[in-house]
């Protein structure tokens, strides 16, 4: 028996002195610092981002013809009935969140670039604007943080405008995900949905449109700063029947955050890149940017690159129910004139050369 109880004790005595290495090597590891911690978030806040916009409405879209074939059939069955109700809903003012804009992941979103808004003129709470967004880029970074969100303080520094961003119109039709744009506060870009925010919500809204839409997309990369405006007009048509002024903007950085193979204009590759954008709505791009894990492999996270966008002087524009031809084209090239105004006073600010120009294709 004392040769047993002498046993237990050693063995009990070595499991001590086991756990007390163990302890001893765990607190010399070094704890990660507060800044090891902000980065984690703001990838993670990146992260939920792309996958939200590239994947969340595809999936949701599969899992509901999953569940139509198992015994939750009536959950894909009851939803399908709301979307034929709430058909409307997102060109009739949606369903925005105001705690989804002041969400804190929205804040580590921003400082992953980090982004950042400038304000060079004051906006009226008196008056109603169409925001010229520029450039499209791949997906939007800088309209979204500083539209969407309150990360970027738009609030504070247009006090009594509420801003909205507009998308396309398809991606409203994917269950699940108009959900989760409406409660953002983005909206189809149709007349119908401008009309309503320009009409219906009195004055003091701002809408976003990124005007150069899918097909600018196709000619973003670095170093390039080419604008598909010339025959972009709609958007001035519907500032004149609703006397909405134009405000250009421009985000500097935009294009750098991420590499695209980019085609040549009469290969294969760019017609087929064409006929996809003219049947569903987007233009596919073959695009890449860095890894989860390290900044210096390839996925499809957006580069940290710093991102200013810059909201210039509104154009002021007359409420005229049928604005002519001649009208249209008239704004439209005040319009032009003040982003290129914009651009030239700011490039040298915000990382381009004096050198650069802004091509308007």
């Amino acid at each position: 028996m004392k040769t047993i109880i002498a046993a237990c004790s050693q063995n009990l005595s070595g499991s001590r002195a086991s756990i007390q290495t163990a302890l001893r090597t765990l607190l010399a590891v070094p704890w990660p610092s507060q800044r090891d911690v902000g980065s984690a978030l703001q990838l993670l806040a990146v992260l939920q981002w792309v996958l939200s916009f590239l994947l969340l409405g595809t999936v949701s879209l599969l899992l509901l013809i999953y569940l139509l074939f198992t015994s939750l059939w009536l959950i894909p069955v009851l939803y399908l009935a709301w979307i034929i109700f709430d058909w409307d809903t997102p060109e009739k003012g949606g369903r925005r969140l105001p705690c989804l804009r002041r969400w804190t992941v929205w804040k580590h979103f921003r400082d992953y670039f980090p982004v950042k808004l400038v304000k060079t003129h004051d906006l009226s709470p008196s008056h109603n604007y169409i925001i010229g967004s520029h450039p499209h880029g791949i997906l939007c970074v800088g309209a979204f943080c500083n539209f969407i969100t309150g990360s970027t303080g738009f609030e504070e520094l247009f006090p009594g405008i509420r801003s909205f961003l507009t998308t396309l119109a398809g991606n409203f039709r994917l269950p699940v995900f108009r959900e989760y744009l409406m409660s953002g506060g983005l909206f189809p870009v149709t007349r119908r949905a401008i009309g309503y925010l320009l009409s219906q919500k009195g004055t003091g809204n701002a809408v976003a449109i990124v005007i150069g839409g899918a097909a600018e997309s196709l000619s973003c990369r670095p170093g390039v700063t080419t604008l598909i405006l010339k025959n972009r007009k709609g958007f001035v048509r519907v500032a004149l029947r609703h006397g909405a002024f134009l405000v250009p903007s421009f985000s500097f950085g935009e294009n750098d955050l991420f590499r695209q193979v980019v085609f040549e204009e009469d290969s294969w590759m760019r017609s087929i890149q064409r006929r996809f954008q003219k049947m569903i709505g987007f233009a596919p791009c073959l695009f890449y940017g860095r890894g989860l894990t390290s900044c210096r492999s390839r996925g499809f996270l957006p580069y940290a690159r710093p991102i200013t966008t810059v909201v210039g002087e509104p154009v002021a524009v007359p409420k005229v129910e049928n604005p002519s031809r001649e009208l249209v084209d008239r704004y439209h090239e005040l319009y032009i004139r003040a982003l290129l105004k914009l651009f030239n006073e700011n490039k040298t600010k915000y990382g381009l050369s004096e050198s650069d120009e802004l091509h308007i294709i």
